[in-house]
């Protein structure tokens, strides 16, 4: 098995961490060390002194990245669940990479289910004005153009996703290791 990061981008409400988890969930139980570098949990530790400009982000992006190349350095398949909006800063993560298998994948549905789901109640904060800045809402998500997968969470369900995830990751970077 290849060194790995599996970069999980999209809305807020994709599905980019239920997806996360799902993975993980598979590929532990098939003996391959993984972590989950989640979004919601860096911004409450590594990167709690950062708020939510343009350039916090992509230091914040810059971080994890970094954090992600040292674990697949060490063995680990790393699952990255970032909302990562803007295309400069994902590409930075991939040149942070080099050397690494880097697998972009987009966690996709439209901005009207993402905030139909709202998860956390983010979207309604937003809304209200009571949160700034909130992907999606009043600051942009570029897609990704060319990403190595792209999963509609809308079609899909959870296990269909990640059966699409677990069928590349097999071809891709695990040598037909996973079963």
């Amino acid at each position: 098995m290849e060194p790995t990061v599996i970069w999980y981008t999209g809305l807020p409400g994709s599905g980019k961490t239920t997806l996360a988890e799902s993975l993980n969930s598979i590929l532990t139980e098939q003996g391959h060390p993984t972590v989950i570098l989640d979004g919601d949990n860096i911004r409450k530790g590594l990167s709690s002194d950062l708020g939510f400009s343009d350039a916090d982000r992509a230091e914040n992006i810059r971080r994890v990245a970094e954090v992600a190349k040292l674990m697949a350095e060490a063995k680990l398949t790393v699952i990255v669940a970032m909302i990562s909006p803007f295309d400069a800063e994902r590409q930075m993560a991939r040149e942070i990479m080099r050397g690494i298998t880097f697998i972009e994948t987009h966690i996709n549905a439209p901005l009207a289910v993402c905030e139909s789901r709202d998860p956390k109640g983010m979207y309604k904060k937003a809304r209200s004005g009571k949160l700034k800045k909130f992907t999606g809402v009043d600051s942009i998500y570029e897609p990704p153009v060319s990403p190595e997968l792209r999963v509609d969470t809308v079609k899909l369900s959870v296990e269909e996703s990640t059966n699409i995830i677990v069928a590349y990751l097999k071809r891709a970077a695990f040598g037909g290791e996973l079963a």
